[in-house]
């Protein structure tokens, strides 16, 4: 039986996005500079949040030792949702990624940047970010929150809610209303399967929209 998780990774963020505003909800969603390293990546689950901070008196030792207790605290089947409120530093790599990879985590998502990007597409684990940059955390970051609220652009973030990111951007979908939102979306598309084979048929695009409600 497929899981919610399962579930969510079949359906599409404008899909999500329009159901939640039919419900009169404000869509949760994530700011457009936010991209996957690769235009087809994708990765939907339960989110699990992590806070860090930049702090230059941290040393060597101690910032790689909370680093891969960050690694070693994220849960399989989840998705990683951070904000390091860094703008200078890659918070994600090659070995970080393959460890989060064996480890089960979905896929991760930074309001930040990452770095072994060739490496990590390789390894075809999903990671979205601002920007690449060569520089590391050895020394300058750490983490300091796990599975509190973030907030990314103006979305906060908790722990339980579930998020989508595709080609067209990262929604984040409140945990009370998953189920619901998902199951309307599920049936929102095959709906839109529907439309778009009349509209394949011939079917005028206007009559077509009065008989399914949907464009």
């Amino acid at each position: 039986m497929a899981t919610l998780a399962d579930r969510l990774d079949r359906c599409y963020s404008g899909a999500i996005y329009d159901v939640m505003r039919d419900m009169g909800l404000r869509p949760g969603v994530l700011p457009r500079t936010i991209r996957g390293l690769v235009p087809d990546q994708r990765v939907a689950g339960p989110v699990f949040t992590v806070r860090g901070r930049p702090d230059p008196e941290v040393d060597a030792h101690t910032s790689l030792l909370e680093w891969t207790g960050l690694l070693s605290r994220a849960p399989a089947g989840h998705v990683i949702v951070c904000q390091p409120q860094d703008d200078t530093r890659a918070l994600m790599g090659e070995l970080s990624a393959e460890a989060l990879k064996l480890r089960g985590v979905r896929g991760y998502i930074v309001d930040g940047g990452c770095r072994d990007t060739e490496l990590i597409i390789e390894q075809g684990f999903p990671v979205f970010c601002r920007y690449t940059t060569p520089v590391d955390i050895v020394a300058a970051w750490r983490p300091e929150a796990f599975d509190e609220p973030v907030t990314i652009g103006n979305v906060t973030i908790r722990a339980g809610d579930f998020v989508l990111a595709d080609r067209d951007g990262i929604i984040v979908i409140p945990a009370d209303r998953a189920k619901e939102i998902i199951a309307r979306t599920e049936a929102v598309i095959a709906t839109e399967s529907e439309l778009r084979r009349a509209i394949r048929a011939g079917e005028d695009p206007q009559r077509a929209y009065l008989q399914y409600g949907k464009f």
